[in-house]
C-alpha cells in the first residue's frame, strides 16, 4: 500500500512534511490508473479525480483550508497554510450522475 501526498505547491509539500504524514510518493500530479486498492492519497485534487482514486479502493483524503479571497490564486507557505487551519479530512466520493440525470 502506497501513501501519495500530490501537490504541485512547496508551501504546501513543506507543510505535509511537518504534520508527521507517512508518505511514500511525492508527486506534483497523479494518474488515479496507477492507484491501487488499499492505497491513500493526499491533496486537493478535482472532484472527478478524487471520485477515480475512490472508485479504483484507495482512501482519498482532501487538504482543506479557509482559504480567504484575497489569497486565491497566489503561493502559500506552509506557514500561512497553518495559520488557516489546514488539515486533511478522508472523504468517499462517488460518481452518481448517468446520462438519464443530467439536467437538461
Amino acid at each position: 500500500m502506497t501513501c501519495y501526498f500530490v501537490s504541485r505547491h512547496p508551501g504546501a509539500v513543506q507543510w505535509a512534511a511537518l504534520q508527521d504524514l507517512q508518505v511514500d510518493a511525492w508527486v506534483p500530479h497523479l494518474d488515479p490508473a496507477e492507484v491501487q486498492p488499499g492505497d491513500t492519497v493526499i491533496g486537493s485534487l478535482p472532484v472527478n479525480l478524487a471520485a477515480q482514486v475512490c472508485q479504483r479502493g484507495a482512501a482519498y483524503w482532501h487538504l482543506s483550508l479557509a482559504l480567504t479571497a484575497d489569497l486565491r490564486g497566489r503561493e502559500l507557505t506552509s506557514d500561512e497554510l497553518q495559520r488557516l487551519g489546514a488539515k486533511v479530512c478522508r472523504y468517499h466520493i462517488e460518481s452518481v450522475t448517468t446520462k438519464e440525470s443530467v439536467p437538461s
